[in-house]
């Protein structure tokens, strides 16, 4: 996990992380720096393989959903394929949470069936 080119009040790449799709488990992709807030806008997943009919979902830790919740990554089919994972807007209004600084944002992989060696880039916005 690497923090890259941090910017304040804008949508910005927060980090770059290797997520293995071969393992139910959770990878931290961010911690909220001390004295800010986040608000998460998406996240860019590139497959290292055949994603299959993994699932995954992103939020806090202890609420690994409350950012996105199920998304079934079965159009990922093959290395380099990319998706791009985020609510989707609608005539309501989706709401965002505002994560306060020391936050650990998670993503957890459910069903898997991909591979070890994919990369997620995590978008936002520091306050």
């Amino acid at each position: 996990m690497a923090l890259v080119n941090l910017k304040e009040k804008a949508v910005s790449l927060l980090s770059t992380t290797t997520v293995a799709l071969n393992a139910d488990a959770q990878t931290t992709l961010f911690t909220v720096p001390a004295g800010k807030r986040c608000v998460l806008d998406s996240a860019l997943l590139v497959a290292g393989a055949d994603a299959g009919t993994t699932t995954v979902t992103i939020g806090q830790v202890g609420a690994l959903t409350d950012f996105l919740g199920t998304q079934t990554l079965s159009g990922v089919n093959a290395q380099y394929d990319a998706a791009w994972l985020q609510p989707v807007p609608n005539a309501t209004p989706v709401m965002r949470k505002s994560y306060a600084a020391g936050t650990v944002i998670q993503i957890d992989v459910g069903a898997n069936a991909g591979g070890a060696t994919n990369t997620l880039y995590l978008y936002g916005m520091l306050y």
